[in-house]
């Protein structure tokens, strides 16, 4: 049985009970430790030298398959959302790629700072059909069904700094909670980026995403457009 102080814990206890669960178990001595020991989720054991040591008890072993479990769930449902954007996308006639590895330059800290560059992996990226350069449009969509997932994001302004310098708009798509509301409201979100959300089968935009000129493609998001193949719908479930 889990304890009922494990309720409370955080991603940050999960992680360091797998690392516990994969190694010698020697100890952090940090707060992290400390609380999952008051959970009853580890527990402090000697080795066969009488050196205390640190191991994943029956309750943390119980904790960490239904980490797993969610975890699982979180996944199924953030990859059906990320079909259903880009099934939506196809009908416009974009051409779309999922899971795109994309090398972003970040804005100068301060002036005369070496370029400081940033490896981004939006959940979808597209551009439109079209011959002619300026007319591309690239744009950026983060899919998010976990309010932790997705307060973790925006505190990570680098990387929503490397998926505006990528495209001309980024879009952040919502998915809703258990009682069937979003997961945050489109305030919640940097004005320099626009939101959806899916409910019922509909994506709806909340709030636009402001348009950036983007004369061409930079050459790095060229050279990741060339090495990766777009999606063709063939791979994607048709839930729409």
């Amino acid at each position: 049985m889990i304890p009922a102080d494990a309720v409370n814990m955080k991603r940050a206890h999960a992680k360091r009970l797998r690392e516990m669960y994969r190694s010698a178990g020697w100890p952090y001595q940090d707060v992290i430790e400390i609380e999952l020991l008051a959970a009853g989720l580890l527990e402090r054991v000697a080795d066969a030298r009488g050196v205390d040591c640190m191991r994943v008890t029956d309750a943390g072993i119980q904790y960490l398959a239904v980490v797993a479990q969610s975890n699982r769930e979180s996944m199924s449902a953030h990859n059906a959302l990320v079909d259903h954007v880009a099934q939506a996308l196809l009908r416009e006639g974009r051409l779309i790629w999922k899971g795109l590895t994309l090398r972003a330059a970040l804005p100068a800290q301060e002036a005369g700072a070496a370029q400081r560059w940033r490896v981004c992996i939006p959940d979808l990226f597209s551009i439109r059909n079209t011959t002619v350069p300026a007319y591309l449009e690239p744009v950026v969509y983060e899919i998010k069904v976990r309010r932790a997932d997705l307060l973790g994001d925006l505190k990570n302004k680098d990387k929503r700094d490397a998926y505006l310098w990528t495209g001309g708009q980024c879009w952040y798509v919502l998915g809703c909670n258990a009682k069937g509301q979003p997961i945050a409201a489109p305030e919640q979100i940097p004005g320099d980026c626009g939101v959806m959300t899916f409910d019922g089968g509909r994506l709806e935009v909340q709030r636009a995403a402001p348009r950036r000129a983007v004369p061409e493609l930079p050459f790095p998001v060229w050279m990741a457009l060339a090495r990766a193949t777009p999606l063709d719908g063939g791979g994607l479930t048709d839930s729409l």
